[in-house]
């Protein structure tokens, strides 16, 4: 418990640091000298409107990662390692990320470009732009898992025929079909343990860590995949896309708002003026923040559904609560965080909250 308690509190002051910077960075860029003639530098290196917005996209993408990067360095590789949640070898580590930046650089930079392209067209680009994020984020939450997922781990279907006949078992009782049982090779990179039903539809199917597969019994696992079917039952991947569709749609409204109101501060030539990026970057970021207690309560509220769920459809609260106690202490959960820290950074109830609420049931 003291090693939990001493991972997160170290790894909320280097996130906080890590904010500092980045704000810091932005800053610097919109309120010194230098930072406006490399904004307007940046903006003005190129000819056609797209290749100034993807120039200045890169520049200030680049620069930030590189402040960043040994932060990065200590709270996703270092500091898991040291305290025994990562036995990756750095060389595998840095492939990842690798990965993960080049798939997130395209995302991003098509979102920037989409962005932009709107901005130039109508008043109305917060709108228009909510709308196309709500569509391809509906996209990809039907495919994304199926080919992110093979890019940093092997899929392979469950070998224990049994085993993966009474999870799909489970999963018809809660009336969620799925394909398949498949198995991701986490025990190479990391101690974690999870499970995770992924994909819509006919893309839908179950995947377990092999060290699900090694650490916990078949209870255990049934409990901790009920959990999971719990999010699909009661429809919280439809419910998360449209209340993230919602607090965008506002969050724009308000970098609108913004944006209109630094293009005078900033001497910009208009709201889709290239140079304007750092600031939009920066409102996005603050309003990010401002919404996070928000976004981790919503998230909270749906993981307590999906703990009832688990316990009613299992019926066995013992084993619901001995797989809480075994993830505790493979993921490193903090136990019991103060009510605020829970408040403010957690996106499921504390761990003894929720053993407590399996408890209860019992009664």
């Amino acid at each position: 418990m003291a090693d939990a308690a001493r991972y997160h509190r170290l790894q909320r002051r280097l996130s906080l640091l890590g904010f500092v910077v980045s704000a810091a960075y932005l800053l610097a860029l919109l309120f010194t000298p230098e930072g406006r003639v490399f904004a307007r530098w940046s903006a003005g290196a190129a000819e056609s409107r797209w290749a100034q917005v993807g120039l200045v996209t890169v520049v200030l993408v680049g620069v930030h990662t590189a402040l960043t990067f040994p932060l990065g360095l200590i709270r996703g590789y270092w500091l898991p390692k040291r305290f025994g949640l990562l036995h990756q070898p750095l060389g595998g580590w840095l492939m990842d990320r690798v990965k993960a930046a080049l798939i997130g650089s395209a995302l991003g930079l098509a979102a920037i470009e989409m962005v932009y392209a709107l901005l130039a067209l109508t008043p109305l680009w917060w709108l228009w732009t909510s709308a196309v994020f709500f569509v391809a984020q509906v996209a990809l939450a039907a495919v994304l898992p199926m080919w992110i997922a093979p890019l940093f781990y092997r899929l392979t279907p469950l070998a224990d025929a049994r085993l993966g006949e009474r999870l799909l078992a489970v999963a018809r009782r809660a009336g969620v079909e799925a394909i398949g049982v498949f198995v991701a090779d986490q025990s190479r990179k990391s101690r974690t343990a999870n499970a995770a039903v992924v994909g819509l539809g006919r893309t839908r199917r179950i995947v377990l860590f092999d060290t699900l597969l090694s650490d916990f019994p078949p209870e255990e696992i049934e409990s901790v995949l009920a959990h999971e079917l719990g999010h699909h039952v009661h429809g919280d991947v439809r419910r998360g896309l449209l209340v993230n569709g919602a607090v965008r749609l506002v969050t724009f409204w308000l970098a609108a708002l913004a944006l209109d109101a630094g293009v005078p501060l900033f001497g910009l030539d208009g709201r889709a003026d290239p140079a304007g990026l750092p600031w939009l970057a920066l409102v996005l970021v603050a309003l990010t923040l401002v919404r996070l207690p928000l976004a981790n309560g919503f998230s909270r509220w749906l993981e307590r559904r999906a703990d009832d769920f688990a316990l009613v459809t299992t019926g066995d609260a013992p084993a619901f609560i001995a797989a809480m106690e075994r993830l505790g202490r493979l993921n490193l959960a903090e136990p019991s965080p103060s009510r605020l820290r829970e408040l403010v950074f957690y996106s499921h109830p504390a761990l003894e909250r929720r053993i407590a609420r399996a408890r209860a049931s019992l009664a």
